[in-house]
């Protein structure tokens, strides 16, 4: 063997033995974690169904049990107070607190007024489009009506419609870590799913063939032993 493999096999073993470690640890952590799903991690299975009940309150022109509001939220946006009203049916509206009058989706023009103002670079925009609630793009994944505002760095600035606000910000850079969070959970169509019998199957796979790794490390390491002292003296 050639001096610059026998340094690279040198090299190599002791590698092994600095990452072999970190490695078990980090697919017998990870095989822990996927083994399952996060719903059940989290306990969501142990809660009972509860029926939501409207919010309603008194000698409020807003939260009447008519309106059927889940949820009222107010805060302070371009100066004035807004409440956001949710309903039950999961559909937002904005509502001027002060004269209960309620506030129009944003157009176009608001969307890119609002980019242009709240985003580095907002102001080159290459292309702006609505997208429903059942249609949004793959980068946005959530069932809300929003403007796309395409600039020209390449970052999507998604603007709720009935909001008024920047739901998310996705630049090339955010794009391309979703691809590959959808491989390093191999799950490429919804990016979702942590836990899947694929995903468990090869994380087992590779905690095995760590473990084997490490093991012939050792064995290695004691067969270079016996075969020094079994080296003839001057040899």
């Amino acid at each position: 063997m050639k001096p610059t493999m026998l340094k690279l096999a040198k090299w190599h073993i002791w590698l092994g033995w600095l990452v072999g470690v970190p490695i078990i640890m980090w697919t017998a952590t990870g095989l822990f974690m996927v083994a399952k799903p996060i719903e059940e991690v989290r306990g969501n299975h142990l809660r009972l169904p509860v029926d939501e009940a409207p919010l309603v309150l008194d000698d409020s022109p807003l939260a009447t049990s008519e309106a059927q509001l889940r949820e009222m939220r107010v805060t302070m946006q371009d100066g004035r107070a807004v409440a956001f009203l949710t309903t039950l049916d999961g559909i937002t509206t904005r509502v001027d607190v002060a004269s209960g009058d309620p506030i129009p989706a944003l157009d176009a023009a608001a969307a890119r007024a609002l980019v242009a103002r709240r985003i580095v670079g907002g102001d080159a925009v290459r292309s702006i489009r609505l997208f429903e609630a059942d249609e949004v793009p793959f980068d946005f994944r959530r069932p809300v009506p929003v403007w796309q505002v395409v600039l020209e760095d390449g970052a999507h600035v998604y603007v709720g419609r009935d909001t008024g606000q920047i739901e998310a910000v996705r630049t090339r850079w955010w794009r391309w870590f979703d691809v590959m969070w959808g491989l390093h959970i191999m799950d490429l169509s919804e990016r979702e799913d942590t836990s899947h019998p694929i995903l468990i199957t090869f994380a087992a796979l590779s905690l095995v063939g760590a473990l084997f790794g490490c093991i012939l490390m050792f064995r290695r390491r004691k067969a270079r032993v016996r075969a020094r002292t079994k080296a003839p003296v001057g040899a």
